[in-house]
């Protein structure tokens, strides 16, 4: 890759495993996915994990299971630097979900501090799929001969210009986790409030609150064709136990917006572990993430 001064450097860029990126997708670009980890009754596995698939968070959430999640430490990324740095890596590029809500950017800067070349990190103030978009963009700036700051200026733009949106089915696992208080779970459990989020600043944020599912999710169908607006556009469809649901906004998204998505797929998958782990079975999550202005 190039550098400030024109000569070429090799860029290792690494990334955590809330950005949603498949083993295939992390492979295409070249990166290192570093896990965040799920606790489970005491238990710590790593997100990807057999023991920390969707569907085993989803029975532990249900089953009220102790359920947590875990950033990796400073010394994890560390390492993961020096080994980079051992295979030829020049400098570094680390692109993370928002510091907002996870403490894995302070460990990517502190782990970057004894690390013995450049390292750029990068706080998208997203999470999830709109962090992977963040990420893409940034390889793809570096292929084209970007500097590292340049590289993660763009990753920092890509993530800015995203909207992602959330249907939750109950408040009660945001509750748990302490994102929103108790007396607004338990309100919305009286009035059956189905909520509607986003991610506002690097913060999980109410955007509506709807009183049925269905009613819920043409909304969330109704945000995200607004946010794609009329350029090019990636999209991501995300769900924890809720592939019907998933699987009918997919279908909707692409025929309305077939001209922005411009022969590109929306993507359709299972929430990761982490963020599933905090909203709940029943999730269903979009992410919109423009292709200009970065």
């Amino acid at each position: 890759m190039a550098s400030s001064d024109g000569t070429r450097r090799r860029t290792a860029v690494v990334t955590d495993s809330t950005a949603q990126l498949t083993a295939a997708q992390a492979d295409e670009l070249g990166v290192v996915v570093v896990p965040l980890q799920v606790v489970i009754d005491d238990q710590v596995y790593d997100e990807g994990a057999d023991e920390a698939s969707p569907a085993r968070i989803a029975e532990a959430l249900r089953s009220r299971s102790s359920v947590s999640t875990s950033r990796p430490g400073p010394a994890v990324l560390a390492a993961v630097y020096e080994r980079l740095v051992a295979e030829g890596a020049e400098q570094i590029l680390s692109v993370h979900l928002s510091g907002e809500v996870s403490g894995t950017f302070e460990s990517a800067l502190l782990a970057a501090r004894d690390v013995d070349v450049p390292v750029a990190t990068v706080d998208t103030r997203q999470v999830g799929p709109a962090t992977g978009y963040a990420v893409a963009t940034a390889v793809e700036r570096l292929r084209a001969g970007a500097t590292l700051d340049d590289a993660a200026g763009a990753a920092r733009l890509r993530a800015d210009a995203a909207t992602s949106l959330f249907y939750v089915d109950s408040l009660e696992y945001l509750r748990r986790g302490g994102r929103v208080g108790t007396a607004a779970a338990v309100l919305g459990g009286v009035l059956a409030v189905k909520p509607i989020l986003t991610i506002d600043h690097g913060r999980v944020a109410g955007l509506e609150k709807v009183r049925t599912a269905s009613k819920a999710l043409a909304r969330l169908a109704a945000l995200a064709i607004e946010a794609a607006g009329d350029g090019p556009v990636d999209v991501g469809v995300a769900h924890l136990e809720n592939p019907d649901a998933a699987g009918r906004l997919t279908e909707h998204l692409t025929d309305e917006l077939a001209a922005g998505l411009e022969g590109r797929e929306v993507r359709c998958g299972e929430l990761a572990a982490v963020l599933g782990a905090h909203v709940g079975p029943g999730t269903v999550a979009v992410c919109i993430a423009p292709r200009t202005g970065f």
